[in-house]
């Protein structure tokens, strides 16, 4: 067979070191599945059920292995299925290549069936978005979207018209009317080593020593620096506060973290960030501002490896514009040490946090509370254990009772915090990561999203763990709902409950119920022994609120006025209410 466009498209994916592609096939990318047909042995095709799974593991595979994630969709609706996983990628600054296909470029233009010019849809979700219209062009312009995507950590897209796909490969049917031909190019990207200047550095340095009360606050961008980040903090006596995404960049125990900031975040952070003068920002653009101290009451160093960040979420004094590792590698031998009194009442303040945390996390409570299910897979989990987290509630007990420790990880879809990306995340996570132990911990509502995604799991023989906080509900939402002041409303599913255990079993793999506390460590320590994939299904407290760490009077007001309109199960969230304040006493 002569060689087609398709061919040459997946060949130069495969000389950039891409060994898979996520994705769902259709009329529109017959060629480019041709072209993966006669690549099998450089590249793995992972048939989806939904082309929003296949963007969301696109983007887990480049947020664990740093390497690009590339995802395939059909022309028209299949590409704009792709469209929210890719949004997670561009909030979270993953690189991703998303391929679509298009109509043929003969009828483009006519409003032929399905024809929808993704090129244009994905404008703003793409850092590179390219039409490709000749099959000269391909080798050069699968380079630069893959460079551009890396330099700039973001999507790029590539739309390729039906008969473009299956034309004789690297021929240019045009006559050229200009000195032109298509540039020579070479499957390489060399990320740039960024260090600030010794000047910048200085400046940062004499504001650091200066302050008398330091903290740190780390984002994802310091992820691999615990030595260096904690080197820091012990010279400059700085607690440091970790941003959800950021979560695994020290361990939970690391004497220098007071864990969380925000809604997700813990007390002592909060605390911490009224207390300040001075504050450190590595590798994040953490965006809750509400959290952060107010304008102008603290000096501010903030380091970024992208410059228009710098100094967008609080006045910044000295921004660095650098790699978080390099520049605190030239900044340590600046820094000054300051004494312990500092960092020693924070230490304190964790010691009791921990212990309220851990008073929460009781086994004799039924409803099983969600703090003991959380608990428990953190318990019974391994040491380099991967953790894929939905969004909603269940980002609240996994922030609060999943600590990081030897080489564990954790992620989710931190900035658009979209719902459902948990399981297909644990399946990318598992297919780059063989030997680990992934865990995909889900809400009900997120898994019934995408759940036919398990089978997917099983088809490929990934023993991924799913275990589901079954509440019944869109539990986060019912509470965002009261704390405006409103009874909840349309955010609990009834009855029939759903069976996913049924589910998980009909696809081949492990699956099982628990609604009682003393049945879940046998049920988890069983689905974690599966050689395959298992999910347990676990009936929690639906009345559990995710408080967050310091309640507010305005907070405690409007909740207080979502009961006094007719909240419809204030009873039983009064009555779990003071089970936990129970617990904590006890503790």
């Amino acid at each position: 067979m002569s060689e087609i466009t398709s061919e040459v498209l997946i060949a130069r994916l495969a000389e950039w070191g891409v060994d898979t592609v996520f994705g769902l096939p259709g009329d529109g990318i017959n060629g480019i599945m041709e072209g993966l047909r006669r690549n099998t042995d450089k590249i793995k095709f992972v048939l989806v059920h939904h082309e929003e799974a296949a963007a969301f593991m696109a983007c887990a595979h480049a947020k664990a292995t740093g390497k690009i994630g590339v995802c395939l969709a059909t022309s028209g609706p299949g590409g704009i299925h792709l469209a929210n996983g890719l949004y997670d990628a561009k909030l979270d600054h993953a690189p991703v290549l998303a391929i679509t296909g298009l109509q043929e470029s003969s009828v483009l233009g006519t409003a032929y069936q399905q024809e929808v010019a993704l090129d244009k849809l994905y404008e703003d979700v793409s850092v590179y978005n390219q039409v490709i219209m000749n099959p000269a062009q391909v080798p050069a312009v699968v380079d630069i979207a893959i460079r551009t995507a890396y330099a700039r950590r973001g999507v790029a897209h590539l739309t390729i018209p039906n008969d473009i796909q299956i034309a004789p490969a690297h021929k240019d049917p045009y006559t050229s009317v200009a000195p032109v031909s298509p540039p020579a190019t070479k499957p390489i990207y060399l990320a740039p080593a960024v260090r600030p200047a010794d000047r910048d550095l200085q400046l940062a340095a004499d504001v650091l020593n200066s302050g008398q009360k330091v903290a740190i606050l780390a984002g994802i961008g310091a992820r691999g620096e615990k030595e260096r980040l904690e080197r820091t903090a012990d010279i400059l006596g700085a607690p440091i506060v970790k941003s959800l995404l950021g979560k695994m960049v020290v361990p939970d125990d690391s004497p220098y973290t007071t864990g969380g900031l925000g809604l997700l975040g813990t007390a002592p952070s909060e605390d911490l960030m009224e207390d300040i003068d001075t504050l450190l920002m590595l590798g994040t653009n953490f965006p809750y501002t509400k959290f952060l101290p107010a304008p102008g009451k603290v000096k501010v160093v903030q380091v970024d490896v992208a410059p228009e960040r710098a100094g967008t979420r609080i006045p910044t004094d000295v921004p660095l514009v650098g790699d978080v590792g390099a520049t605190l590698e030239a900044l340590i031998p600046r820094l000054e040490r300051k004494d312990r009194k500092h960092l020693a009442k924070y230490q304190d303040k964790m010691k009791d946090w921990r212990e309220n945390m851990t008073a929460l996390e009781s086994a004799d409570r039924e409803p099983i509370a969600p703090q003991f299910l959380a608990a428990q897979i953190d318990e019974l989990a391994r040491g380099d254990a991967i953790l894929a987290c939905d969004s909603g509630t269940i980002a609240t007990w996994a922030a609060r009772h999943w600590h990081i420790r030897e080489d564990r990880e954790f992620y989710l879809s931190g900035t658009l915090a979209t719902m459902a990306p948990g399981l297909p995340y644990s399946i990318a996570l598992q297919h780059a990561h063989p030997g680990r132990q992934v865990i995909a911990f889900v809400g009900d509502g997120g898994f019934a999203m995408l759940m036919a995604e398990f089978h997917t799991a099983a088809r490929y023989h990934l023993p991924i763990k799913v275990i589901i906080n079954n509440n019944n509900s869109l539990g986060q939402i019912l509470w965002e709902q009261m704390v405006l002041g409103y009874p909840e409303h349309g955010v609990r599913f009834g009855e029939p409950v759903p069976d996913y255990a049924a589910w998980a079993r009909g696809c081949g793999g492990f699956g099982v119920q628990v609604s009682k506390p003393g049945d879940l460590p046998g049920a988890l320590q069983e689905a974690f022994a599966h050689p395959g994939p298992a999910l347990v299904d676990v009936a929690v407290d639906p009345n559990e609120p995710p408080m967050p760490g310091k309640v507010s009077y305005d907070q405690a007001k409007k909740f207080a006025t979502a009961f006094l309109h007719g909240q419809p199960h204030k009873a039983a969230i009064a009555t779990t209410l003071f089970k936990d304040k129970i617990e904590q006493l006890k503790g």
